[in-house]
């Protein structure tokens, strides 16, 4: 149970709505275990948004107290567009048990969730998860997978 709480706070502090409202007791637990982040992305790792993305994402997580190698460890995949490169890099970071998966696209999503249905995912980019059959509902998603639609 311990674990799961664990989980589902440094899930909150990803998302960063609830990271001001944590007591100060929570927020010391960061230092007792090194957070796993695992970041699956159809970019290539060259690739200038891609890189844009990964700027913002780590000036946010610096932001909440969160810095890779201290804290947190941040595991990336870059999919280059390359389906079957896709499922290989879902596996494998399922293989690594992160505490939270985010991805950027449906075409990532996918492959991820057929991989897992423990390890939270969180979607950015997904233009209607609902239809597509990613989460339940915006409001109630179920399951393991949330996220921001586009």
């Amino acid at each position: 149970m311990a674990s799961y709480i664990a989980r589902r706070k440094f899930l909150a502090t990803l998302l960063g709505g609830a990271a001001v409202a944590w007591p100060f007791a929570a927020r010391s637990e960061q230092v007792d275990r090194l957070r796993r982040i695992g970041v699956l992305t159809g970019f290539s790792e060259n690739d200038p948004e891609g890189q844009r993305r990964v700027t913002a994402f780590l000036a946010r997580l610096r932001e909440l107290g969160w810095t890779d190698g201290r804290n947190v460890r941040i595991e990336y995949r870059w999919g280059a567009g390359d389906a079957s490169r896709i499922r290989a890099h879902a596996a494998e970071l399922v293989r690594l048990e992160p505490d939270v998966i985010l991805v950027n696209s449906s075409s990532v999503l996918r492959p991820l969730q057929q991989e897992t249905r423990s390890i939270p995912i969180v979607f950015v980019q997904v233009s209607d998860p609902v239809v597509s059959g990613f989460v339940a509902s915006l409001a109630h998603p179920d399951g393991n997978t949330t996220g921001f639609t586009c």
